[in-house]
C-alpha cells in the first residue's frame, strides 16, 4: 500500500465515523461515503480497518498505563504489579477519545464473523493484560472474562470516570460467577 493509499483510506474511514456519529448503532455508511467500495472492498473489510485503528490506539495507551515486561527489568517486584486498575484506565480513556468508534463496532461485531474474531481477541488481550485470565486457560475462558472486564469498566463509564471506588476484582468475580 503507498502512503497515498494509507491517507485515502484514513480519509474514508474517518468520513464513516463523522457521518456515524449521527447514529453510530445504525447501519453503516458504506455505500455513502466516496471511495469506500474502491478501497475496502466489503463492508466487513472497512470495519477490520476501523478496528485495526480502535487496537492500534487501545495498545498505545495500554502500553502506556502498563508497560513491557523490559520496562521492569530490575524494579522489584515488577512483574508482579496489578494493572486491573491500568487496563482500565487505558480502556475507559480510549473509549473517551473514540466514542463513535468503539459504538460502530460494537454495533456490528455480531453481524461479521471476521470483526467478531477481532473482538473476542481484543477481549483475550484485556483480560490477560489485566491479569483476571492466565495464557494457559482455554481460550473460551479468557474472552469470557475479557467480556466481563469489560461489562464492569463500561458501568463503571457510564457512572462517571470519578465514580465511586469498588472492588473490581470482587465484581469481576461475581460476574464469572455462575448463577443458579
Amino acid at each position: 500500500m503507498s502512503w497515498n493509499d494509507y491517507y485515502r483510506r484514513r480519509d474514508v474511514i474517518d468520513a464513516v465515523l463523522r457521518h456515524a456519529r449521527r447514529d453510530p448503532d445504525g447501519p453503516l455508511p458504506f455505500d455513502e461515503i466516496p471511495g469506500a467500495a474502491d478501497l475496502f472492498g466489503t463492508p466487513e473489510n472497512l470495519l477490520l480497518a476501523m478496528h485495526y485503528r480502535w487496537q492500534q490506539t487501545l495498545g498505545g495507551r495500554l502500553r502506556a498505563e502498563v508497560g513491557g515486561p523490559e520496562d521492569t527489568a530490575g524494579v522489584p517486584g515488577g512483574g508482579e504489579q496489578d494493572h486491573l486498575d491500568a487496563v482500565s484506565r487505558a480502556w475507559r480513556r480510549t473509549v473517551a477519545d473514540n466514542p463513535t468508534l468503539r459504538a460502530v463496532l460494537d454495533a456490528h461485531v455480531d453481524d461479521h464473523p471476521d470483526l467478531r474474531r477481532a473482538h473476542e481477541a481484543e477481549l483475550r488481550m484485556l483480560a490477560l493484560t489485566a491479569g483476571v485470565a492466565e495464557p494457559g486457560e482455554p481460550d473460551e475462558e479468557i474472552t469470557q472474562a475479557g467480556n466481563a472486564l469489560v461489562a464492569l469498566m463500561r458501568a463503571r463509564t457510564a457512572g462517571g470516570l470519578t465514580a465511586p471506588r469498588r472492588n473490581p476484582v470482587g465484581q469481576l468475580l461475581r460476574k464469572l460467577a455462575p448463577t443458579g
